[in-house]
């Protein structure tokens, strides 16, 4: 898989094609706290925590309730970071006939929205995109 990361200073991008499965949340998560590993000078630990929590919930909800294949994408500023992550469901309403959730959940984006992040749906390609935009 292609990874790229463009650590040019601030703002640090990461953009990672994730695996079509439920491996894919781990993948991010452990893709997404390297990063903010290496970029502790501009982001505090509570806000990396945070990032990885909304990280893991967006892609878990992706391979729960949408078609792949998937993808993360991860920006960092001073102060602010967006997470974007693609799916092949091009439907907006969260919807999809094929999921494979078979547990009752439904918490995902409350806890995204209860960290502060602010959300918004987007068609992307032929699918659509989540994004979790985070200010500290």
């Amino acid at each position: 898989m292609d990874t790229a990361i463009a650590p040019c200073g601030c703002p640090v991008t990461l953009h990672l094609p994730l695996f079509s499965d439920e491996r894919a949340a781990r993948q991010a998560r452990q893709a997404a706290a390297r990063l903010l590993a290496q970029e502790a000078d501009t982001c505090p630990r509570g806000v990396a925590d945070d990032l990885v929590l909304i990280v893991s919930e967006l892609v878990g909800n992706a391979v729960l309730h949408a078609a792949g294949p998937y993808a993360l994408t991860l920006s960092l500023e001073r102060r602010k970071a967006g997470i974007a992550v693609s799916d092949g469901t091009a439907g907006l309403t969260g919807s999809n006939r094929d999921a494979r959730r078979k547990e009752p959940g439904g918490r995902g984006l409350k806890i995204v929205r209860a960290l502060g992040a602010d959300l918004f749906v987007s068609r992307f390609g032929r699918g659509k995109q989540v994004i979790a935009v985070l200010t500290w």
